[in-house]
């Protein structure tokens, strides 16, 4: 029986995890990457529990686990550093982008074609195209217009991994006036992120430059922060500015679907961007492996669209939230506010048992 033709174009989290998904006894896939190779600098993602179920149906949740780490503390902070509000994970799972991609690159089976380079149109004639190819996917835009273009946030992303592990009294988020750093422990080092309003970009930020903006902007926050700071380098670093998808009723069209930011590109403020699009891709994979296309397109827009797009709008809402200038004061009261009430509540738990 002849196999059906499914090219994937974009070879990140989503690509990936769709042709390891697929079964190779019933299609003949294609990978289209433009990267020669996989990145060696990323910064680590937050694995939720749907994500992790995701990679345990990839076959690597457990090399994974091994090669992360577990992440059940943290605290909304200010920018000295005093809790506002703590926090607790409900045992997410922290794994390097780079370590991410090797895991989701070796499930592939050797099998599937790989082809590298830019592409710049959709590639000939395919049972199934599928747009995985970022927040600025090519195939959105062919298939859905110029209206789903992409568009960038005043807002820069500065990231990156520093071989000295966190303290516990330092992990979380420091929330100021119009930015935001993050600390949490990725393996035997730090993980930590910046974002804030910056002209850097907004298509290629230059990394020592937004290195050396970032100290200036952070440099009256905790010591925690300058210490991270100091050990950050390009080589170790990535900067970038934020963009955002508009909105899409739909992730399918005739034989074209859209995963992961190509779908739904949203702020990195509930971490959910790279679970997304493994649940998006595995999702898809499972339906495909089962069900005729048109079907298995119909179930993946009902199941995937309304959640997606919730998150795509919570976290932009987090982010207005999280980056507020004017309203800082009142922001940071309501935090230490509910706070106390959550200590409380705890308080009030233990005496009870």
């Amino acid at each position: 029986m002849a196999m059906e033709k499914v090219d994937i174009i974009g070879g990140g989290i989503a690509g990936l995890a769709l042709a390891a998904r697929l079964d190779h006894g019933k299609f003949d896939v294609t990978v289209y990457e433009q990267r020669p190779e996989l990145p060696t600098v990323g910064t680590t993602l937050a694995m939720w529990r749907e994500a992790q179920e995701a990679l345990s149906g990839l076959g690597i949740l457990g090399a994974a686990r091994s090669r992360g780490a577990i992440i059940t503390t943290g605290a909304l902070r200010s920018p000295s550093g005093e809790p506002m509000l703590s926090m607790e994970g409900d045992g997410l799972l922290g794994v390097s982008r780079p370590e991410l991609l090797k895991l989701l690159d070796s499930a592939v089976p050797e099998g599937v074609r790989r082809l590298t380079g830019r592409v710049d149109r959709l590639p000939g004639e395919a049972w199934l195209t599928v747009g995985a190819d970022g927040v600025n996917s090519m195939v959105r835009q062919a298939s859905w217009g110029s209206r789903s273009t992409a568009k960038p946030t005043p807002f820069l992303a500065v990231r990156g991994v520093i071989p000295a592990a966190p303290s516990a009294d330092d992990i979380g988020e420091y929330w100021g006036r119009g930015e935001i750093f993050g600390l949490a422990p990725a393996g035997s080092g730090t993980n930590w992120y910046a974002s804030f309003r910056s002209d850097l970009g907004p298509e290629k930020v230059d990394v020592a430059q937004a290195l050396e903006l970032t100290r200036s902007r952070y440099a009256h926050y905790s010591p925690a922060v300058g210490k991270v700071l100091s050990l950050a380098v390009p080589d170790n670093s990535l900067a970038q500015r934020i963009w955002t998808t508009p909105p899409l009723g739909r992730y399918a069209r005739g034989n074209v679907v859209l995963l992961g930011d190509a779908a739904h590109a949203m702020t990195p403020n509930l971490g959910r961007g790279a679970c997304e699009a493994l649940i998006d891709a595995v999702t898809l994979g499972k339906l495909l492996n089962e069900m005729p296309l048109k079907a298995a397109l119909d179930t993946y827009g009902r199941r995937r669209i309304l959640r997606t797009q919730q998150l795509r709008l919570a976290s932009s809402m987090m982010g207005s939230i999280a980056l507020a200038q004017g309203m800082q004061p009142w922001r940071d009261a309501l935090l230490k506010q509910a706070g106390k009430r959550v200590v409380r509540s705890r308080e009030k738990a233990g005496t009870s048992k």
